[in-house]
């Protein structure tokens, strides 16, 4: 390349129309990337669906006229004292095997499974992230029997302490999200712990140390935020764990007492008609299945949001580029050049005016004679 041509494209760089350089925070470049995840997007509009279906369920009611305990025994079930199925009746989804509306006690199960996986995760990662971060801040023998304690909570087996406190206290909500908290905080804690030993080794954290800050402030204020990027994703990924330990506490009899609807106990109530009503066990299962995928998806979508290494962002952003360069072709692209092309630009200048003029080499004007 000439220096001439390379003058000339410095000046086409120098016309270019300028661009506001706007910053943006590690929450707006996670927000950006998530709008262009489709099934992150996919799994949030399922998952306000399913909270609307949940928070609708008292106007369902009211509009079929079925209350979530009232059985209908002479139109919601046939001559032989079966369920009916979907639409008959005025069933949309059919009924139990009492004669109860299904749709409608789905619906309010869903009140219950959506605020035990809300509440539980919540709580654990209020706790957890406490314990974490007094466990990795202080070391020594305090994250030493923190440390043992968060152990002894990922041992123990959840099913034998339900059993155990079902049977002296009788089952209740009050039980479950009481089991379901014990065991998720110390997951969340183990995170933190480890995340906060790493990080109060910044300079940052020594320079809030030598100007006097308390470790609860340094903890809390300029820790604890660094923090909040892997505590959100293992939030949305325990939420589907908390639903799903919820409705297989109730299915086993040890979660939500009957005849309170829980997806759980719906389905260990279909137990006995699987065969001649299908719908009992199809609808309840498939809209556990919905929620506790979509806050997976959501979950895996959020954690490739906020880490731009991961196969799925790189393969985001190679879409993105053929997408660009067809633009390109198509005559799309604005007058002047990129930042790409510029930084080209200038590296090839940088070899054409830094390489020497070997034996025979020409110039722009002509071999010399």
């Amino acid at each position: 390349m000439s220096i001439t041509e390379v003058q000339f494209q410095a000046t086409a760089v120098e016309d270019a129309p300028a661009q506001a350089i706007e910053g943006r925070s590690q929450w707006q470049l996670t927000w950006r990337r998530l709008r262009n995840d489709k099934v992150a997007v996919i799994s949030i509009v399922v998952i306000l669906l399913i909270a609307a279906f949940a928070l609708a369920a008292p106007l369902i009611a009211s509009l079929l006229g079925h209350g979530e305990y009232q059985a209908f025994p002479n139109t919601g079930t046939n001559s032989f004292g079966q369920p009916v199925g979907p639409g008959v009746n005025g069933f949309p989804l059919g009924t139990d095997g009492i004669g109860r509306d299904l749709l409608v006690r789905i619906a309010y199960g869903a009140q219950i499974s959506l605020f035990v996986g809300l509440f539980t995760t919540a709580v654990a990662a209020i706790f957890g992230v406490s314990i974490g971060l007094i466990a990795g801040y202080f070391g020594g023998w305090v994250d030493s029997v923190l440390a043992r304690i968060i152990d002894a909570v990922l041992a123990f087996p959840f099913i034998v302490l339900a059993l155990a406190l079902a049977a002296v206290l009788s089952p209740s909500l009050a039980i479950v999200v009481g089991v379901i908290t014990f065991f998720s905080w110390a997951g969340i804690s183990r995170i933190v712990r480890g995340q906060t030993l790493s990080v109060k080794e910044k300079e940052y954290i020594e320079a809030a140390r030598s100007v006097g800050a308390g470790p609860w402030r340094i903890m809390f204020i300029d820790i604890m935020p660094n923090l909040l990027g892997p505590v959100l994703v293992l939030a949305t990924l325990y939420i589907p764990t908390a639903v799903a330990f919820e409705a297989t506490l109730s299915f086993l009899g040890i979660g939500i007492p009957p005849p309170a609807p829980s997806w759980g106990n719906i389905l260990a109530e279909a137990q006995d008609h699987y065969q001649t009503a299908w719908w009992y066990v199809v609808f309840p299962a498939a809209v556990l299945l919905i929620t506790t995928l979509a806050f997976n998806l959501l979950g895996d979508g959020i954690r490739d949001a906020m880490d731009p290494r991961t196969e799925r962002i790189f393969a985001g952003s190679k879409t993105a580029t053929r997408k660009r360069d067809r633009r390109n072709k198509r005559g799309k692209r604005r007058p002047g050049l990129d930042l790409d092309q510029a930084i080209l630009v200038g590296e090839q200048a940088d070899l054409s005016v830094d390489k020497p003029l070997g034996e025979g080499s020409t110039t722009t004007t002509g071999k010399e004679g």
